[in-house]
């Protein structure tokens, strides 16, 4: 772990990791392992760079990391100038819905939009008027004009109309063209009202096509069926202001898979094959699209991904993956456990931020790290259920009770019956998913 890391950082890791959630900063200090992982999906980076897209599924056991690698994708991606976009799936936001589920998932989107210099969402704005300021400066330069001459808002709207004329040929793209020269007319005249209602229109809030047209001169508007065409031509104009694509993370994919509905349940899974299909026959461009979910959730044949035929045959792993060997090609990352010299290290690095955030020196040692990793790797079942979220959410609690307890011993605390028996509690869901999946294959 970096010696300079700050106080933010450590303050947010700390307390993120102590309950349990995946923090959005600092990650970087504690990441250990998942090279292979890593490397693959900065190679879908590069594809996007390049113009492409790509799609992938992150798939693992609950606490085994798929959110913490996702974080570490977006937060490396902003870095290398990518926009990023990401939300958690739940009942109230799916990809398709009768009461504008899709929707609420794209607003969410929008919401925690974030670039290098907005990492914390709510970048919409600062893109635009990035882009807008750049062309402006370059109109009036190339023209001679004034930053007050009348004729440079014509001239600046006729640019936008140029660079995005390749947007028109695209579902929608004409709208969203227009829309954005409204924001810039509204920028340059003082006329805020118009500015707001191009920003609405493109977060996605409004409600009919009716009060869209008098507020804008548009015909249409963002809606639960057409959200992921807005999505594409956003990918295209992030793109045109200067950066590298866009791309976008789904967490909690399980929530797909825990509607009881089944009608309801495969309309969002051909949402995912509408999504998929596009990136994978090059209909997007400068997009990636990333989906995390539980082994249920991709493989369950009555009601996962699997149990929609397109997507079973799509997804199936390769056959010869089945000899041990590892396709990190594949639309879908398994992530595996950590090996126990990562483990040891992920410890190493948790002790060295405990004991910097509260100035302290961390005096376990090897032999105490090495009697702790034993613990936990010999609990009953740890070959299954033992996950990183686990060991770290222990670890960091005993260093906490060693910190505020002077008196308090290593060997006295990690030799307790109390803490054997909590080693041994596992969540009741967890292990019904480490069950299914053994014998997820299984046959009569």
């Amino acid at each position: 772990m970096a010696a300079t890391i700050n106080r933010r950082e450590a303050a947010a890791l700390i307390n993120s990791l102590t309950a349990g959630v995946v923090p959005r900063i600092g990650l970087r200090h504690i990441a250990v392992g998942r090279q292979p992982e890593v490397n693959a999906f900065l190679q879908d980076l590069s594809t996007v760079e390049d113009g492409g897209a790509a799609f992938r599924f992150v798939c693992g056991q609950y606490g085994s990391g798929k959110s913490f690698l996702l974080q570490m994708i977006r937060n490396n991606a902003m870095e290398r100038s990518f926009v990023v976009m990401d939300a958690d799936l739940s009942p109230e936001r799916r990809l398709t819905g009768t009461k504008g589920q899709g929707l609420a998932t794209y607003k969410e989107l929008m919401q925690h939009l974030s670039t290098r210099t907005r990492p914390e969402g709510g970048a919409l704005e600062s893109i635009l008027q990035k882009w807008i300021s750049a062309m402006q400066s370059s109109i009036a330069r190339q023209n001679d004009l004034k930053p007050g001459d009348p004729a440079l808002v014509d001239a600046v709207s006729t640019g936008i109309a140029e660079v995005l004329s390749e947007l028109s040929e695209m579902a929608y793209g004409f709208a969203f063209a227009t829309v954005i020269d409204a924001y810039w007319r509204g920028m340059k005249t003082g006329d805020d009202g118009l500015k707001q209602a191009s920003l609405r229109w493109i977060r996605g809030e409004y409600a009919n096509k009716t009060e869209a047209r008098r507020d804008l001169p548009v015909d249409s508007i963002i809606d639960d069926q057409n959200w992921y065409e807005f999505l594409k031509l956003f990918a295209l104009f992030v793109y045109k202001a200067g950066y590298k694509g866009l791309l976008v993370f789904l967490d909690e994919g399980v929530n797909l898979y825990k509607i009881t509905h089944k009608q309801a349940r495969d309309s969002n899974y051909e949402k995912v094959l509408t999504i998929f299909n596009d990136t994978m026959q090059g209909k997007a461009r400068y997009i990636g699209v990333f989906m995390s979910g539980t082994p249920q959730f991709i493989y369950d044949e009555r009601r996962g991904l699997f149990s929609y035929e397109a997507l079973r045959s799509r997804l199936s792993d390769n056959r010869f993956s089945t000899q041990g060997f590892v396709d990190y090609t594949s639309p879908v990352i398994k992530l595996n456990q950590l090996s126990s010299e990562e483990i040891y290290l992920l410890l190493e690095r948790l002790c060295q931020l405990h004991s910097s955030y509260y100035d302290y020196e961390c005096k376990l040692g090897a032999d105490e790290l090495t009697a702790f990793l034993n613990t936990v790797l010999t609990r009953l079942g740890a070959d299954q259920l033992l996950t990183p979220r686990e060991v770290t959410r222990d670890f960091l609690g005993l260093l906490n009770i060693l910190h505020q307890n002077p008196d308090a011993t290593f060997e006295g605390l990690i030799h307790t019956q109390e803490f054997q028996v909590k080693s041994a509690e596992k969540n009741p869901e967890q292990i019904d998913d480490a069950v299914e999946d053994l014998f997820a294959e299984f046959d009569i």
